[in-house]
């Protein structure tokens, strides 16, 4: 697991079993992060029933290492009846939910938790504030999130650091409050991080806000210059607003600096097997079944008020064209293969290594209500749950 061999991990677990050994809660608590790394639900539960079986049910890490490993695959119901089934939680325990419902944009919920450990007489420390300040956002609670920040050294003798500042930014940010979110980096009492000035970055796209994206990735192209998100990111914002010699420029950094644009890709699993897309894919089995039902789908959705936001592509080519490549992106493809194989289920989880464009987005949310079913694709940001034409990130991420 310390070298990243999450696939290894799960093999040498099967053969220790095969072999007779029983896994113990050290063993148990180790291999739970690689269930959360390979996002694997159906191995986890694996795993759940053999802690009950066991009776391990009474270790701490070993359950709150369930309550983390199922958040981290989608599903925050069974985290948090796992985490109702602890009977004496430490702060390790109660960060773990509070990181898990931020994740999952539930910050009303992290604020609920937050008070709940506090009345239960666990002091929280640093990773507390760290999930709690994120959780409020996720959710847009600036007031909210501003209180427990002022909070921290005053109420509970925390010091806030270097990632309690970049989450106020990003609360600031996420509420489309840019101009605090700057002023606040500039009043920093350390060196502002990639983190802050990449939470600036990344609303700056959403508002379109070109001035303060420019100061904020010139700000990250000193910091991490080999990053490609920053360059992509800003190269985004400047061809959205059409300020084509610009883009060029920022495109013509990343070439002389020798960074390449990370691919996206989206993965399932169905069944057994992880399946994996990227933009465009036909190496899947299912390749003309799922174009086929794209279109057919594609049809209902616009019968049903969806309109492709072709801002999304950035290729020099004509509207028509345009809002036929947006049908091929990874995420689309995922979810459309997920709802051929849903075989009884009335949900499928996507999960996707980079931010799902805004199309896609607003495509999904159509796609949940057209044809009935919940959909949660995790990104690089968090989780979203798309039901019946809504997504839990309010159209906020």
């Amino acid at each position: 697991m310390e070298n990243g061999q999450t696939e290894k991990a799960v093999e040498m677990l099967r053969k220790m079993q095969n072999l007779g050994f029983k896994p113990n809660q050290i063993t148990i608590s180790s291999f739970l992060p690689a269930c959360s790394i390979l996002e694997s639900l159906r191995m986890g539960k694996e795993v759940h029933c053999y802690v009950f079986r066991h009776w391990l049910i009474g270790d701490l890490t070993a359950m709150t290492a369930l309550v983390y490993m199922y958040a981290k695959c989608g599903d925050l119901n069974l985290s948090r009846n796992v985490f109702d089934m602890i009977c004496r939680k430490d702060v390790v325990a109660w960060n773990t939910m509070i990181i898990a419902n931020a994740m999952h944009g539930n910050g009303k919920e992290v604020l609920l938790l937050f008070e709940s450990m506090l009345q239960s007489g666990i002091k929280p420390n640093s990773v507390t504030f760290t999930g709690v300040l994120s959780g409020c956002s996720h959710s847009r609670l600036v007031e909210e999130g501003l209180q427990i920040f002022n909070s921290m050294g005053r109420d509970h003798l925390v010091e806030p650091d270097a990632n309690h500042y970049a989450c106020m930014v990003d609360v600031f940010s996420r509420a489309g409050r840019l101009h605090e979110a700057y002023e606040f980096i500039q009043r920093m009492p350390m060196e502002p991080t990639a983190s802050a000035w990449g939470a600036l970055l990344g609303a700056c796209r959403v508002y379109k806000n070109v001035e303060l994206a420019k100061i904020s990735a010139n700000k990250l192209f000193e910091i991490e210059p080999n990053n490609p998100g920053n360059y992509v990111s800003l190269f985004n914002i400047l061809v959205t607003a059409k300020l084509w010699s610009e883009a060029s420029e920022a495109r013509i950094l990343m070439k002389e600096r020798g960074i390449t644009k990370t691919p996206g890709c989206s993965w399932l699993q169905v069944g057994d097997r992880v399946h994996t897309f990227v933009v465009g894919d036909k190496n899947n089995m299912e390749s003309d079944k799922i174009y086929n039902f794209l279109d057919e789908l594609g049809e209902k959705m616009k019968s049903a008020g969806y309109k492709p936001d072709t801002d999304y592509v950035l290729q020099d080519i004509d509207q028509e064209e345009k809002a036929e490549s947006l049908c091929s992106h990874s995420e689309k493809l995922a979810v459309a293969f997920g709802i051929l194989n849903l075989n009884g289920q009335s949900s499928i989880r996507v999960f996707k290594n980079l931010r799902i464009c805004g199309d896609c987005h607003n495509a999904i949310k159509y796609v949940s209500k057209v044809v009935g079913v919940t959909i949660i694709v995790r990104d690089s940001l968090r989780f979203h749950h798309f039901r019946n034409g809504n997504c839990s990130c309010q159209d906020l991420w």
